[in-house]
């Protein structure tokens, strides 16, 4: 089965918060599908935490270790139909777009994902 990476799972990872930060390192020799747009998402919040020399190492480390998926216009309307029916950042319709895409579950401890669709697969990594 394949996993989904949420900015919100890569985040908890590099902070080495657990249980995601488990859950994610395991995943990743399986190389996860994410959104380039919830890498997007991670390399702005690390810029804005720890400067942008790390953020740009991160998303060079993530890139390696992701199968990045660079949205299309299908991908892109697909999210806006998401977002307007469930109340969640864009951002993280893109990653609900992408599980779904790709047939994964996504890995996420965010609750307006988890409280989203229940037919969506999700795994809650915050516990």
């Amino acid at each position: 089965m394949t996993d989904c990476l949420g900015s919100w799972a890569v985040l908890r990872w590099l902070e080495g918060t657990e249980p995601a930060a488990g859950r994610v390192e395991a995943a990743l020799p399986s190389r996860p599908v994410m959104s380039w747009v919830n890498l997007g998402e991670v390399a702005y919040i690390v810029e804005r935490l720890a400067g942008a020399p790390r953020a740009r190492q991160v998303v060079r480390e993530l890139r390696l270790r992701l199968n990045l998926d660079l949205p299309s216009e299908s991908r892109v309307l697909e999210a806006a139909h998401i977002k307007a029916r469930y109340p969640m950042a864009y951002a993280d319709a893109f990653a609900v777009a992408t599980a779904l895409a790709h047939q994964a579950t996504l890995l996420t401890g965010d609750p307006e994902i988890l409280g989203g669709d229940p037919t969506w697969r999700t795994a809650d990594l915050r516990s």
